[in-house]
């Protein structure tokens, strides 16, 4: 019987990784234990528990990007953190660390290689970010998604995707799907959405360009996200949600996207042939901009900067497409050639070997 840590969190690029990691685990070997390490502040918060895992928390301790207070108080802060990491490992009597990125990850890194514990690591974007960098050094078994992702003895394994996006067969989904949110089953469907907390440039460009995309004869589906500010639909064959907890159905009723590229994101819409108007957050180390490379590259998707995706844009160019179905479908081909399904089950295939 094997006990894994599985560490990683704040945001649901990190969280939903994670947990397909964790449940392919125990359904491969129902009788090892899958603990977490997280935040309370992060999204692991809530969903971990409510899939039916334990929780091991530490302090939320983002990298400083400037000198000041923070950055001073940073070292100690770590120390005590990787400390607290370190007595959960030893406590729980932990076999493998497999990190994701976010803020649990770093201190976990450290305290597996302090204790000699094996460590895997799955890096979700294309540009990997500083924690995932940093454990790299200490493993020779990383996973990414995007062949060009640069960081040592990595393996392409994909994403690993939640089994309601794995076993999606959007044909035959779809009139269930057009039930689910009111939808009319016969019109083509754009799916428009920020991500759980939303996007205020892209709700607010949808919205006022609204007329423009209803005279196409296409519905919108959109998903404004938690605290959104926009007010209810102005229109019939308008729906706008604040929040989706069945995401498998909101893309079986799509026939295009406009979204943020993050790597969950992208990789769901791939997986599935879902295409796709890419607008990635303008802020950050720019990964979201490099995750969408190969889909662009293949004619799957088309990337505006968050800047110009405006009312006038999307009448110009988006408005266009919509009017051009044949020219949609290509790009659902497209896309399909950039995703994969899998990425669970090698992932997963890395992490057991480690405890071997």
């Amino acid at each position: 019987m094997t006990t894994y840590l599985l560490a990683g969190g704040g945001t649901a690029g990190h969280v939903n990784p994670l947990l397909a990691v964790a449940d392919r685990i125990l359904q491969r070997n129902p009788t090892d234990t899958v603990l977490v390490l997280g935040t309370r502040e992060g999204l692991e918060a809530r969903l971990v528990p409510d899939r039916g895992y334990e929780l091991l928390t530490i302090e939320r301790l983002p990298f400083p990007r400037r000198l000041g207070r923070a950055a001073l108080a940073f070292p100690g802060r770590f120390r005590r953190a990787v400390a607290q990491t370190r007595g959960y490992l030893v406590d729980r009597k932990v076999d493998v660390v497999v990190g994701f990125g976010g803020y649990a990850s770093a201190p976990a890194y450290r305290a597996a290689r302090a204790l000699g514990v094996p460590l895997v690591i799955h890096e979700a974007n294309a540009r990997a970010g500083l924690a995932n960098r940093l454990g790299a050094r200490y493993t020779d078994r990383v996973g990414i998604v995007f062949p060009e992702t640069r960081l040592r003895s990595s393996t392409v394994v994909g994403m690993p995707l939640r089994r309601e996006i794995e076993q999606l067969d959007r044909a035959l989904s779809r009139p269930d799907a057009a039930k689910f949110f009111g939808l009319d089953a016969a019109k083509p469907t754009l799916l428009v959405t920020g991500g759980s907390t939303g996007a205020r440039s892209i709700n607010r460009a949808v919205f006022d360009a609204i007329d423009s995309i209803l005279a196409t004869g296409w519905q919108v589906l959109h998903i404004a996200g938690n605290g959104s500010e926009l007010p209810e639909s102005p229109r019939a064959n308008y729906h706008i949600l604040n929040y989706c907890d069945r995401m498998e159905l909101a893309l079986a009723a799509a026939d295009l996207a406009v979204a943020r590229s993050g790597s969950v994101t992208l990789s769901e819409f791939a997986a599935v042939g879902l295409p796709a108007v890419f607008v990635p957050y303008p802020v950050g180390n720019g990964e979201q901009r490099y995750n969408a490379a190969d889909a662009v590259r293949v004619g799957g998707a088309i990337l505006v900067d968050d800047a110009a995706f405006t009312p006038e844009w999307i009448r110009a160019t988006l408005v266009p497409l919509l009017r051009d179905r044949d020219a949609v479908e290509r790009m659902s081909m497209a896309i399909s050639r950039v995703g994969s399904r899998d990425g669970a089950d090698r992932m997963t295939d890395l992490v057991l070997g480690a405890a071997r």
